[in-house]
């Protein structure tokens, strides 16, 4: 069934017995990521989760409606998420929707389908689902955004810093909430002890003035260049810095890669959507932002979005295992990186 966003949001929050299945689409996969994150809350941080990818749907249809009547090993909640999901997955999709039970919710983001899509109009007809169609704010909703996840993160950000954020990061909701997050860490702010976002704080973090210090491994990793990200790696090691500092910069390359594939579409030309990317791509790294863009398509920088979003989380846990995580995870999109090179 097609939804509102308010009826989205009550069910990610809540949901629903009845519902099986939640699809966010559309030309904001940055804001549909941004609900799909509701459903991971309202879950809890104990539940299982399980991932599923098209590729696995489409080889094993059934696989979809067995996780979602499955019981997790340790009686914990469960629930599935699907990435890169497309038309290919269709059968799958009316598997679980026709199957006799499905105690576990399942959740896809998609990018933009077509009104002939089979999946969407699966989705659409039938009542144990739910569908919502995410497109890209415009300038004022874009503020707003900005100033309400500033406003989560206990910092007060007027309207007029808010539209620089939004300039510079061409709209881009994922990479908003970096800079908004940027300024949140930086200027210690928190919802029991709120800050006033300042010019000068932003002009010290803006998107057009990367980190210098971590802009190489950015590189060195999206790029498949190993031997260069180990080089970045010992060095940053020897300078003291956490490992945890390195996942912000490649979480906010990655999202910028992902909307301008995003934009440039399969058979599209990077050069210009790269161009088209505006304030979003500093000049001096052009270059590299187009080789990146080229490199990968959009279900592999999707997962590689995923990937770093799953480390940086663990670097928040405070367990010991986080360093080791996030350094596995650079290999293993490295590698990744290397072979879509090749």
């Amino acid at each position: 069934m097609k939804a509102s966003r308010s009826q989205m949001e009550k069910a990610l929050d809540a949901p629903p017995a009845e519902v099986r299945f939640f699809l966010l689409y559309g030309p904001d996969e940055a804001g549909s990521t941004a609900l799909a994150r509701r459903l991971e809350r309202a879950m809890g941080p104990e539940a299982e989760r399980i991932d599923l990818d098209n590729a696995t749907l489409k080889d094993d249809p059934a696989r979809l409606a067995d996780e979602a009547a499955s019981f997790s090993m340790f009686g914990d909640k469960r629930w599935v998420r699907v990435s890169g999901m497309g038309d290919e997955a269709a059968p799958a999709l009316a598997a679980l929707l026709e199957a006799e039970a499905a105690g576990n919710p399942v959740i896809a983001v998609a990018g933009a389908l077509k009104p002939t899509s089979k999946l969407l109009k699966l989705a659409l007809d039938h009542k144990a689902a739910l569908a919502l169609i995410s497109y890209q704010p415009d300038a004022r909703e874009a503020e707003q955004i900005a100033i309400g996840i500033a406003r989560g993160g206990g910092l007060r950000l007027p309207t007029e810093l808010a539209r620089r954020i939004v300039d510079l990061a061409n709209g881009d909701r994922a990479l908003m909430a970096g800079e908004v997050e940027k300024l949140i860490l930086y200027l210690d702010a928190a919802p029991e002890r709120p800050r006033e976002a300042s010019a000068e704080a932003l002009d010290a973090l803006a998107a057009d003035n990367p980190d210098t210090e971590t802009g190489p491994l950015v590189n060195a990793v999206l790029g498949g260049d190993l031997k260069a990200m180990h080089k970045e790696l010992l060095r940053l090691t020897e300078t003291g810095a956490a490992m945890a500092s390195v996942i912000r910069p490649l979480l906010n390359r990655a999202m910028l890669i992902a909307t301008i594939r995003a934009e440039a579409g399969d058979g599209g030309r990077a050069e210009a959507a790269v161009e088209a990317a505006g304030k979003a791509v500093f000049w001096k790294e052009k270059v590299a932002v187009t080789r990146q863009v080229r490199q990968w398509d959009s279900p592999g920088i999707a997962r590689v979005v995923q990937r770093l979003l799953d480390a940086e989380r663990a670097t928040r846990s405070g367990r010991g295992t986080g360093d080791l995580m996030v350094r596995q995870e650079l290999l293993t999109i490295a590698r990744q990186a290397a072979r879509e090179r090749a």
